[in-house]
């Protein structure tokens, strides 16, 4: 059987932080490495788009400056966002993206932005300007795949009242400075901070989105049903950092 995946990549001209174009550069290679047909197609500001026609939806991070720019156009869209999360359309979320899915995010000059709602998460701002930067760990189970995933981190928000989070924190921040948990995940969405960009040092995690976006026109489609890809460069940089990070 051919499969496919159309992809839509929201405000791709501006919410690009810390190269999170790199997440859709490993899902196209992976999905052409397997036969698969990847469609890549973007949705900036005004664009007539009907999200629930896609497969996937990807929404990246960026500066409070560009958040706050798209923060009309993107709440404009927010039953059309609930009509492709109805229809079992997966979105993954980095960073400024998974915020802005929660109930609000406070900006750095202290202002309230309003979010979609979608979630009961809220995030504020740290103390005194204080960030959460660095490398980051944690132990993650999505669905029936348990996996640690690697990233960097870099956010001076707090995401708080998350009541299903992605994994635990091995070695980091995570959510919040003292949260110990990182992300948000619900079979709808995966929402995380972790940039590097996250997927290439995930290849599992990558894999995963694959399939989810997979699932919305195959349903009885699993995760081990994709063909197996040799992954020698990305295996051994993770077990590089894990080694250097201290995590077994």
């Amino acid at each position: 059987m051919n499969y496919s995946i159309n992809v839509c990549w929201m405000y791709h001209d501006i919410m690009d932080l810390y190269g999170d174009k790199g997440n859709m550069m490993v899902l196209k290679k992976r999905c052409e490495d397997r036969g698969i047909e990847f469609n890549l197609d973007t949705c900036g500001i005004q664009e007539e788009k009907d999200l629930s026609t896609y497969d996937l939806i990807f929404l990246g991070g960026g500066a409070d400056k560009e958040q706050i720019s798209l923060i009309p156009d993107l709440l404009s869209r927010k039953d059309n966002l609930q009509k492709a999360m109805d229809e079992n359309t997966f979105i993954l979320l980095i960073c400024g993206g998974y915020q802005l899915f929660g109930q609000y995010y406070i900006a750095a000059d202290g202002s309230k932005i309003n979010g979609l709602g979608f979630y009961p998460y809220f995030t504020d701002t740290g103390e005194q300007g204080k960030r959460c930067i660095g490398n980051i760990v944690i132990d993650a189970k999505l669905d029936d795949l348990e996996t640690k995933i690697i990233g960097f981190e870099n956010h001076g928000g707090q995401t708080r009242n998350v009541n299903s989070p992605l994994g635990k924190v091995l070695r980091g921040c995570g959510n919040s400075f003292d949260a110990g948990y990182e992300g948000y995940y619900d079979g709808k969405i995966l929402g995380t901070y972790l940039h590097g960009p996250l997927l290439p040092k995930n290849p599992e995690v990558a894999d995963f989105v694959i399939t989810k976006a997979l699932q919305k026109r195959n349903r009885s489609f699993s995760y081990s049903d994709l063909d197996p890809i040799d992954n020698p460069f990305e295996t051994k940089a993770r077990e590089v950092l894990l080694q250097r990070f201290q995590v077994k």
